[in-house]
């Protein structure tokens, strides 16, 4: 149910896209303890105007930081020669430079999907929450190019019309340890 519900978002965000942004699709935005989500950036570009994303270079912030994500990685297509998925740091992930190499006199063209999945990790939720907190993302671009046109090799960029990317994680106790809290309280309760 969750991969339909995921695969809708996308349809939509695909259709959405009349400029460029970047978006950020959590697969389980509700965690509980020690569960984990997958998390994948994508860019966009106007299709009506540009033919292909060429790339980007952005910082991912975390209101946690980066303690909990694993297997931060590019996906592929936007991995290309020089990218690099980035660097860990208190802040979230830093660095973050994702392309495709588009070179049509070699008949080498970039794929024109919009949007364009470029790089995820996993975050996992610590195992002693004690109160419900919210993880928020957002992204800092400093670089966003398209590639202008199937047969040109020309790219430009649309940093100026660019919509950041943003989400939120909401990580919540366990409901059986909330139960067992009121249960030991009611029990302290009717002892008195």
């Amino acid at each position: 149910m969750r991969r339909t519900a995921t695969a809708a978002l996308l349809a939509l965000a695909g259709t959405a896209l009349a400029q460029p942004a970047i978006t950020i699709e959590v697969d389980d935005p509700l965690l509980m303890p020690g569960e984990s989500t997958l998390v994948t950036m994508f860019a966009g570009f106007d299709s009506s105007v540009d033919y292909a994303m060429g790339g980007l270079t952005t910082d991912l912030a975390i209101s946690t930081g980066s303690e909990g994500w694993t297997g931060a990685e590019l996906l592929p297509l936007m991995d290309s020669a020089g990218t690099t998925a980035g660097v860990a740091s208190s802040t979230g992930f830093e660095g973050i430079i994702a392309g495709q190499l588009h070179r049509p006199f070699e008949s080498s063209f970039a794929v024109p999907d919009n949007p364009i999945a470029s790089w995820q990790a996993t975050f996992t939720a610590p195992t002693d929450v004690a109160a419900p907190f919210t993880v928020d993302l957002s992204t800092m671009t400093a670089r966003y190019v398209v590639w202008v046109g199937q047969f040109s090799p020309l790219s430009e960029s649309r940093l100026a019309d660019l919509t950041e990317g943003a989400a939120t994680i909401r990580v919540i106790p366990a409901p059986a340890s909330a139960l067992v809290l009121a249960g030991g309280l009611l029990a302290w309760r009717r002892r008195r």
